[in-house]
């Protein structure tokens, strides 16, 4: 009985938590705040749209209020609609406590001069990283809004563009594989990726600013303070630690085989 009840107060208490951030159509400071480049961050519509730019003085970066250890995180993302080659816009879970046990999942759009636009993911857990994957996006992400997910369970990893999974990470840690465990913070932000990210071409700031737009600032995810209670955020009463979401189901699985088409590298 007493295990029953302590489990029963859990519940409650990841309910609240969760239903703390899950409020509709929430203004942005209600779960994020500027931690770069505060003059080049532009709100709109009482907090429900930002604009973050990057010139040639400052890119810019928001950040969660809180760290979370579990959750199906989303953001509503238009990227710059310049020449933007060398300019990077970036949504992520990152561990930035810097530990040196470094966790990070992230999309990092990698600016063009025209389409198609290539989506970079990664993975790093415990420090590891080198799991890049490029795509060519089917559609013109600089036109208007699409959806960028990341569903990070103890099961699996799922990159979402428009709900289409484009990108699967398991969880097979017990045979010595890697696997983000770090309690994390969600960012994005914009900045100068000049070199590695533009194939040797130089940005061209006769275009700046460069300028992303961000809506959606609901967060469906487990708050934990510390890395010492976090298992309170793999309990399967939360939706996205149920086991509809230890895998894909075939449609989803389907979608993904012909998301892999598109991958390059």
């Amino acid at each position: 009985m007493v295990a029953m009840e302590k489990r029963f107060f859990f519940a409650l208490l990841l309910t609240a938590i969760v239903n703390a951030s899950r409020a509709n159509d929430v203004s942005f400071d209600q779960n994020y705040h500027i931690t770069w480049g505060n003059s080049h961050v532009t709100s709109l519509n009482e907090g429900r749209e930002i604009h973050i730019s990057m010139d040639n003085v400052s890119g810019a970066r928001f950040q969660s209020n809180a760290r979370y250890a579990s959750g199906f995180f989303q953001m509503k993302i238009k990227i710059p609609n310049k020449d933007s080659t060398g300019v990077v816009t970036a949504f992520y879970l990152i561990d930035n406590k810097g530990e040196g046990d470094h966790d990070e999942l992230d999309f990092e759009f990698l600016g063009s001069k025209g389409q198609p636009c290539t989506l970079q993911t990664n993975v790093f857990a415990n420090d590891k990283g080198g799991r890049e994957q490029r795509y060519h996006l089917w559609f013109d992400p600089t036109a208007d809004f699409h959806t960028y997910g990341i569903l990070w369970n103890q099961h699996q990893i799922v990159f979402y563009v428009d709900n289409t999974p484009i990108r699967v990470s398991k969880n097979i840690s017990n045979i010595g594989v890697n696997y983000p465990s770090q309690t994390l913070v969600i960012q994005a932000s914009i900045w100068d990726g000049e070199g590695w990210a533009s194939n040797g071409r130089k940005l061209d700031w006769s275009q700046q600013p460069f300028t992303a737009r961000f809506q959606g600032f609901t967060v469906d995810g487990c708050q934990s303070l510390e890395n010492s209670n976090k298992e309170q955020c793999y309990d399967s009463s939360l939706w996205w630690n149920g086991n509809t979401y230890w895998g894909l189901d075939p449609a989803k699985q389907k979608a993904l085989e012909d998301a892999k088409s598109r991958i390059y590298v």
